[in-house]
C-alpha cells in the first residue's frame, strides 16, 4: 500500500464527492496544517456554507491520520520556499509550503488539485 498526503484542496474534493475517494491502494493522511485550515474554514464560514465546511472537517477527522509538524520540517520549509520562489518568482502560501514540507519529511507524495504545488520540485506532486 502506498502512503500519500492530501492537501486541503484534495480533502475538500473527496469530502464533497467532487472526485471519487482515494484509491484503495493509497493510505491517505493529512498534515496538521490541513486540519488547521479545515477548522478555520468552519469557524469563518458564512451560515450558508458552514454545513459544507463542517462536512469537510468531519470527513478528514474520521478517515485520515493527521501527521504532526515537528522541528525536522524547519529546514525543509526553507528549502521549499526558496525552490518555489526560484521556480515562479513569487512567494508560495505558508500553508502550502508547510504541507509540502510535511510530505517531504515523511517521504510522501502530495495529492492535490492545486497546481501551485508543482513549484515544490523536491516533492512528488500528484494532481487529482
Amino acid at each position: 500500500m502506498t502512503r500519500a498526503l492530501l492537501d486541503t484542496s484534495a480533502v475538500v474534493a473527496y469530502a464533497q464527492e467532487e472526485v471519487v475517494d482515494p484509491p484503495a491502494e493509497i493510505d491517505a493522511a493529512i498534515s496538521i496544517v490541513t486540519l488547521c485550515e479545515l477548522y478555520y474554514g468552519v469557524l469563518s464560514a458564512r451560515d450558508d456554507r458552514r454545513a459544507d465546511r463542517l462536512r469537510n472537517l468531519t470527513w478528514a477527522r474520521h478517515r485520515l491520520e493527521a501527521l504532526p509538524a515537528g522541528d525536522e520540517l524547519v529546514p525543509r520549509y526553507g528549502q521549499l520556499m526558496l525552490e518555489a520562489r526560484l521556480a515562479t518568482g513569487g512567494r508560495p502560501r505558508f500553508a502550502d509550503t508547510m504541507i509540502a514540507a510535511t510530505a517531504m519529511t515523511y517521504g510522501l507524495p502530495v495529492l492535490t488539485r492545486d497546481k501551485d504545488f508543482l513549484a515544490f520540485r523536491s516533492v512528488e506532486v500528484i494532481l487529482i
